[in-house]
């Protein structure tokens, strides 16, 4: 599989593959998972030549990670790229008290606390370590402190500010102790992304469903401001909850919701585009986000075989630039959107 080598602001270099792995789903989100399952997920993404894994202790607090270990247990450390977050320490509780009782099923009973302070972060990535089995990480990100977490921009702000007195000084010993190569942030908005690289030198962001076929609003001041400074942009949620993967069938969802009637519309009109070429639109969804000159890597979040190899072949067919030509003269994506292809 194709490799970017990306180099941070900080000077790291980072050989990413163009599409990485996520493990929300490994942590058994939505559904409990055998072992099997996941581990036959990861066994297909390396075949597959996949090198990169995103993690977090969120992702069936703590699971995920322990997954990870036993995985790439027996793997040479410098042939893959690995991420984790911090933001939250898990903290034992009565099974009845865990985060997450309708989103992960059959994990460990903890529950998530908010830290983005300098011993946080720090306890944060020692937890982490320890449930990995490793002494160093590639890539830190900061989870989750935006909007749609937090409630509000004075909370979100409150946290980005205990996050610069302290935290942001954790990652920087991290970085400059070897422990990490390159820091940034995990969130669901690419407006926090701006109020965080206003106020500090990050090097990459991970960004859910801001920059899709039906999402490219981060094209106006956002991307361009990473292209021009260097820093990297890790896409997930390419597929924008799944409307972009099964198209606007009854019941599709947009951004964690029933997509309304004008996305529903605004799919049906891409996804004929797509058909005129002999393509799959999930094809189109995820190669879309990769033409972009900041875009370091595209995720996919399988967590069985199938799904990950269904991304593969995805990754692997041919677009020709006639569809994105098409879909920019029939205003269905913006005109400036491929960029650097």
């Amino acid at each position: 599989m194709h490799r970017k080598i990306f180099t941070a602001p900080s000077g790291a270099q980072i050989p990413f593959t163009q599409l990485g792995l996520g493990t929300a789903a490994i942590g058994n989100l939505y559904r409990a998972r055998t072992d099997e399952e996941t581990d036959g997920a990861f066994a297909v993404a390396w075949e597959a030549g996949i090198r990169y894994f995103d993690t977090a202790p969120l992702y069936g607090l703590g699971l995920a990670e322990t997954r990870l270990n036993r995985f790439l247990r027996d793997k040479p450390r410098d042939d893959y790229v690995l991420s984790t977050k911090v933001g939250r320490l898990l903290e034992p509780c009565a099974p009845d008290e865990r985060t997450g009782l309708d989103r992960f099923f059959d994990t460990p009973s903890r529950r998530e606390v908010f830290d983005y302070s300098y011993d946080g972060v720090m306890r944060s990535i020692a937890f982490s370590l320890e449930r990995l089995g490793l002494d160093r990480i590639d890539i830190l990100y900061v989870h989750d402190i935006d909007l749609s977490n937090h409630g509000s921009v004075e909370r979100r702000d409150a946290h980005i500010d205990t996050l610069m007195a302290g935290g942001y000084r954790a990652l920087s010993e991290l970085r400059d102790q070897k422990v990490i190569k390159a820091f940034g942030a995990g969130v669901n908005d690419w407006q926090t992304c701006e109020v965080l690289a206003a106020r500090g030198d990050f090097d990459l962001f991970l960004l859910a469903g801001q920059y899709s076929l039906l999402r490219q609003e981060s094209l106006k001041t956002f991307l361009p401001m990473c292209e021009a400074r260097g820093i990297g942009i890790v896409l997930g949620g390419v597929f924008n909850s799944g409307i972009l993967a099964t198209g606007a069938v009854e019941g599709a969802m947009f951004d964690y919701y029933p997509a309304p009637p004008e996305i529903l519309e605004r799919v049906r009109r891409i996804e004929a585009v797509v058909k005129r070429h002999g393509l799959k639109l999930a094809d189109a969804a995820l190669r879309f986000p990769i033409g972009h000159p900041a875009v370091a890597c595209v995720m996919t979040g399988g967590a069985a075989r199938r799904e990950v190899e269904q991304a593969v072949a995805s990754l692997q067919t041919d677009i020709p630039d006639a569809l994105w030509r098409e879909l920019a003269a029939e205003k269905l994506i913006a005109p400036e959107a491929r960029l650097g292809l």
